[in-house]
C-alpha cells in the first residue's frame, strides 16, 4: 500500500446535489447511483453522507421536508489525487469521516475516496 495514491483507488466521478434539494432525494440518489456521498457544489460547499441521511431518519427527521444544506458537513475536507492512502487514512480517523472529495491542482472534483475503498485496497 505504501506505493498507492488517491487517483489509485478513488472513484473517479464526483455526485452532486443541490443544497436545497430534499433528503428524500439525495437517499434515491444514493440508491440509485449506488453510493455513499453526494457533494453539494458552490458557496456552501459541502457533503451529505449515507451516514447523515440513516442519523436523520433516526433522530425522527422528515425526509420530504429535511434539506440537503440542513444535514451536509460543510465545510468540507477534501484532499488532492496524488495523497498517499496511508496520509488519507489517518485523515478519515483524526475527523471521524469515510468520504473524502478529491480535488485536482485546478481545485475541481475529481472524485471521491470512501473508507470502503481503503479496505477493499487493503484486503486485495
Amino acid at each position: 500500500m505504501d506505493d498507492l495514491q488517491v487517483e489509485d483507488v478513488m472513484t473517479a466521478s464526483v455526485a452532486s446535489i443541490s443544497g436545497e434539494a430534499t433528503l428524500s432525494e439525495a437517499a434515491g440518489t444514493m440508491h440509485d447511483r449506488g453510493i455513499g456521498s453526494l457533494v453539494v457544489p458552490g458557496a456552501e460547499t459541502g457533503i451529505l453522507t449515507s451516514t447523515d441521511v440513516l442519523g436523520a431518519v433516526a433522530e425522527g427527521r422528515d425526509p420530504e421536508r429535511t434539506t440537503v444544506a440542513d444535514l451536509m458537513t460543510s465545510p468540507v475536507e477534501s484532499i488532492s489525487v496524488g495523497l498517499r492512502l496511508e496520509e488519507v487514512a489517518a485523515m478519515m480517523t483524526s475527523y471521524d469521516i469515510d468520504h473524502l472529495p478529491v480535488r485536482d491542482a485546478d481545485g475541481d472534483y475529481v472524485g471521491v475516496v470512501s473508507a470502503t475503498d481503503l479496505r477493499e485496497t487493503i484486503a486485495r
